[in-house]
């Protein structure tokens, strides 16, 4: 043990006594019982516990250890070592999600939008055909059967609706 606590608590009849740490060495050097106790260190006192809490601290405490040897060894930053109390800011400033590119995200909301406006400047027949095509996933061989159109008729609409989009889009 790294430091002797400043008391210990024993389980005598259902209820905690308490122990000067020297009185409790004693009482386990006289008697055997004391030896098979089992106590865990809570801010500087030890404090007799059942079995299942004590290996539920321990799995606890040595699931830290490892967590703490794994950061160590990977350079985590921790939250602890971001936050600061200070005016100069939160400490998450300096943090950038490179992950994320927000200008391409913004620009791709807009393209999104601007194809949903344009869509809406197709004509009804137009919008089926890249609806079945783009957005039920159906080949143009498929929309051929179903719609009673040949397919290369619908090849060449196809292309041409395409072409209108862009340039819709280009402005």
């Amino acid at each position: 043990m790294k430091y002797a606590p400043r008391k210990v608590y024993i389980k005598e009849n259902g209820r905690y006594v308490e122990l000067s740490y020297e009185d409790f060495c004693r009482r386990r050097e006289m008697d055997k019982v004391y030896k098979d106790k089992l106590f865990i260190p809570v801010q500087g006192y030890l404090i007799e516990t059942e079995q299942t809490h004590y290996i539920e601290f321990y799995r606890d405490k040595e699931r830290w250890r490892y967590l703490q040897k794994l950061d160590k060894d990977i350079n985590l930053l921790s939250l602890e070592a971001v936050v600061t109390d200070d005016e100069s800011g939160n400490g998450f400033d300096f943090i950038a999600d490179e992950a994320a590119n927000v200008e391409e995200a913004v620009v791709h909301k807009m393209m999104l939008d601007k194809l949903q406006s344009a869509l809406f400047l197709l004509s009804e027949d137009e919008r089926s055909l890249i609806n079945a095509i783009f957005f039920r996933g159906l080949s143009e061989r498929e929309w051929s059967k179903a719609s009673g159109i040949p397919q290369k008729t619908i090849n060449d609409r196809k292309r041409r609706i395409l072409s209108k989009l862009k340039k819709f889009l280009e402005k």
